[in-house]
């Protein structure tokens, strides 16, 4: 079915075995707000690498497994399917980097990552300026052979447990001064300072911070690529986490229909299960059908990447499959909730884990207000049939 391949069957399977395996942490993961202790996380981190679903998006050149872009989303799919961020241990470092990373780069950050042995995250959004990137206010001059930078950012994912931050900013000197460029900075570096970290709706260990920059100072070799080339990097990571989002989204939807399946065939109400019930099969059945056509969708949008469609109209089909399959997960997580009824509202319940984390799909990497202008800006210019087909 949807024309796997053996090698793409295989990974999917090692992925499966391992989320079927993380799942048993969820309940204390949930317990402890979202942390599980050190031992465990290690020993997960460890699995994943030697399962090979570790950096599986980085070229086997650098340390990674080199999969096509089908096999990542199969692998993220599975990640989907555990609650609490527990299967984040399968993480996909900047996929962008190798192909522009400098020799200090790659020695003191990009290969060590690679390895497993260090995280990175990355501070772009700001308080006035989220799914538009464009209204970045953060500053970087260059003062000798150094930058300084300074800025505010919202919204960090795993500053709490990264060793370094890739930092967007808008250029006041130079050639180039009104461009964005990119930066990499160690979290530890004077003038990075942790403002809060605000809780938020769903229970993962990885908090998502506010983070200052301020005179931050970094050598001219922590410049990724050339100054003019920071938006270039964020769009080829959003045409990517969009994709591994709508992969993550596939899991959790199929997750929530095995359960809530299993769970009205299994609940009797008024002396028939819940199953025979037909306003619960018309939920049943809508969120089936959703799960199988968003996959179908988000698959085909994979395959074109590893055909080397043009990356303009990859630009747009990422963006429908971030707007379709995280929106079907929001209706089959809402639908799971109500099936299992008082239970769906329970914290210890799969369904109402999966509803409140992934609410937030919709918002980051591009809300899904910002999905429908990418969308139909492609469509004026490109047709109907770049985007799906003849």
């Amino acid at each position: 079915m949807y024309g796997l391949s053996e090698a793409d069957l295989e990974i999917q399977a090692r992925a499966r075995g391992l989320t079927d395996d993380l799942i048993q942490y969820e309940e204390q993961a949930e317990a402890a707000h979202g942390r599980l202790p050190d031992a465990i996380e290690k020993a997960n981190l460890g699995r994943a690498i030697e399962l090979g679903l570790y950096a599986t998006n980085l070229p086997r050149s650098v340390g990674g497994q080199g999969c096509t872009m089908l096999q990542q989303v199969l692998v993220q799919e599975q990640g989907g399917r555990v609650t609490n961020g527990i299967a984040w241990c399968m993480h996909t470092p900047p996929g962008w980097w190798p192909a522009v990373a400098n020799d200090h780069q790659r020695e003191r950050w990009l290969l060590p990552t690679a390895r497993g042995e260090m995280v990175e995250c990355y501070a772009i959004t700001e308080e006035l300026a989220g799914s538009d990137v464009s209204e970045i206010r953060a500053t970087a001059r260059r003062d000798g052979d150094d930058y300084v930078l300074d800025g505010v950012k919202w919204h960090v994912t795993s500053f709490d447990s990264a060793a370094y931050v890739f930092f967007q900013a808008v250029l006041t000197t130079g050639e180039y001064a009104g461009q964005q460029a990119l930066f990499v900075v160690d979290v530890d570096a004077p003038g990075v300072r942790l403002v809060r970290t605000p809780e938020y709706t769903h229970t993962l260990g990885h908090g998502h911070a506010i983070v200052a920059f301020e005179g931050v100072r970094v050598p001219a070799v922590q410049l990724v690529g050339a100054e003019a080339d920071g938006l270039s990097f964020v769009y080829e990571w959003f045409r990517y986490e969009r994709l591994m989002i709508a992969a993550r989204c596939l899991g959790a939807a199929e997750r929530l229909v095995q359960e809530s399946t299993a769970f009205a065939k299994a609940r009797i109400s008024g002396g028939v299960p819940l199953i025979e019930r037909q306003l619960v099969q018309g939920m049943l059945a809508d969120n089936v059908t959703e799960l199988f056509a968003a996959r179908a969708m988000t698959y085909e949008t994979a395959r074109s990447v590893d055909e080397g469609v043009d990356v303009k109209v990859l630009h747009g089909r990422s963006s429908m499959v971030k707007l379709y399959a995280s929106e079907m997960a929001g209706r089959v997580a809402d639908r799971a909730v109500q099936i299992f009824g008082g239970r769906g509202y329970m914290r210890e319940n799969v369904a109402e884990r999966l509803w409140r984390e992934v609410r937030v799909e919709r918002i980051w990497e591009g809300a899904s207000e910002i999905q429908r202008l990418i969308i139909a800006d492609q469509l004026a210019k490109r047709g109907p049939s770049a985007l799906i087909g003849q």
